[in-house]
């Protein structure tokens, strides 16, 4: 028998004692239910019942997480428990269940939240990326800098031939990396096939002229996994070397299944991972979740940005940038963490700086770079102006007093 173990750690709100309740979480959800049983040994509870190691304790709430009508104030703590690698092993799908599913269904909580797995080395036989940070420059030609990446925009509405156009002009514009917006799979006014079958033989010509092979990633997601890899067949016949991702529709198993048979960078978009957070007193902190993702197998990974266009807040983006960049067993793990949602690089600086002065990230600009005055060509200029100034630790109005690309987005955007 094993003495791994799988670490959780909750954070608990209840109007009674949270050590109770965390004992009770531990025993709901290992050997124990809500009366004793005789089959409930001590060789059982030694092998497969969760044991509770340590609490944390945090300032009450004054109002419920959830709704109640128990007076508070309702205590909070942090908890870590342990459950015993034996009576979960490896699957996620086990995981899920018993160390995460059914706790929010435990009576007497007014808040639970997954703040954090501790996985045992035996957990490293998950296949992680196949390119990650490493493979994704070696497949767009960046040996340093940051990757500068934009999206088609309009995200939906495009034809194939119209979307051929766009990338050329990106192509030409000097990016690194394209990509279809999530929202775009397979429409019926711009198939998949169609689309790759236009875009394609530009990604083709500009590499002909110029040395220089943009990434593109296709939607490829689908929730029947053979469909799925139809998909990515098609996109790789066809010279593609990467995919857009949406991991929360495709669900664990299909990121499973298309992993193994992948040929693809698998770049994931998150959209829905809100529902799962956004609540404080709720659902998965971004620590919890994105490890199970890097484990399947991302490639790289969208997590907002610096004054992002959605709700996420800068404090967020900094942590989740740092929880995908620790290894989780290994350096070769990390995912190239994509900054996006409103970069224009006005936000470069201090995303340079609040990311531990690092440049291995992709820099995702979509209006900020199709909306600059000046066009496309210089928004792409302007972001990596704004980059260099970052690199060079200068200010954006130093940088942008001789550089009229900046000088035109500061005007425009910030």
């Amino acid at each position: 028998m094993s003495d791994e173990m799988i670490r959780v750690t909750y954070r608990i709100e209840c109007p009674g004692s949270v050590e109770a309740m965390a004992e009770k979480i531990a025993s709901d959800q290992s050997t124990g239910t809500f009366t004793a049983l005789p089959g409930e040994t001590d060789a059982v509870r030694k092998r497969c019942a969760a044991r509770v190691e340590r609490i944390m304790p945090l300032e009450p709430a004054a109002y419920p997480g959830f709704p109640t009508d128990v007076p508070g104030p309702y205590n909070r703590a942090d908890a870590v428990i342990a459950f015993p690698i034996e009576a979960i092993g490896t699957d996620i799908a086990a995981l899920m269940t018993v160390a995460i599913g059914g706790v929010f269904a435990a009576s007497g909580l007014t808040g639970v939240r997954v703040m954090d797995i501790d996985l045992p080395p035996s957990w490293a036989c998950h296949p992680g990326p196949q390119f990650g940070i490493a493979g994704s420059r070696r497949l767009m030609g960046v040996a340093e800098g940051p990757m500068i990446a934009s999206i088609i925009k309009p995200s939906l509405g495009l034809t194939p031939e119209e979307t051929a156009e766009v990338v050329a002009e990106l192509c030409a514009a000097g990016v690194d990396f394209i990509k279809d917006d999530e929202k775009m799979m397979n429409p019926g006014y711009a198939p998949l096939e169609a689309r790759v079958d236009a875009i394609m033989p530009v990604i083709e010509a500009h590499a002909q002229k110029t040395g220089k092979r943009v990434m593109y990633a296709f939607g490829i997601s689908s929730a029947d996994p053979d469909r799925m890899m139809r998909n990515h067949d098609y996109v790789a016949a066809h010279g593609g070397n990467a995919a857009v991702v949406n991991i929360n529709s495709i669900g664990h198993g299909g990121m499973s299944f298309l992993r193994k048979r992948s040929q693809l960078c698998l770049h994931a978009h998150r959209n829905g991972w809100d529902i799962l957070t956004r609540h404080p007193a709720l659902g998965l902190e971004f620590r919890a979740y994105q490890k199970i993702w890097r484990l399947l197998g991302v490639d790289q990974f969208q997590i907002n940005g610096i004054a992002a266009k959605y709700w996420e807040p800068d404090d967020s983006f900094v942590k989740s940038f740092h929880d995908v960049m620790t290894p989780i067993f290994s350096e070769a793990d990390r995912p190239l963490p994509v900054v996006c949602s409103g970069q224009w690089g006005g936000q470069a600086v201090e995303t340079f700086e609040r990311t531990g002065r690092t440049l291995d990230l992709m820099y995702l600009g979509g209006g900020g770079i199709h909306g600059h005055p000046m066009g496309a060509t210089a928004g792409v200029r302007a972001i990596r102006q704004a980059w260099d100034a970052a690199a060079a630790g200068l200010s954006l109005d130093e940088m942008a007093r001789d550089h009229p690309e900046l000088r035109a987005s500061l005007d425009k955007w910030g």
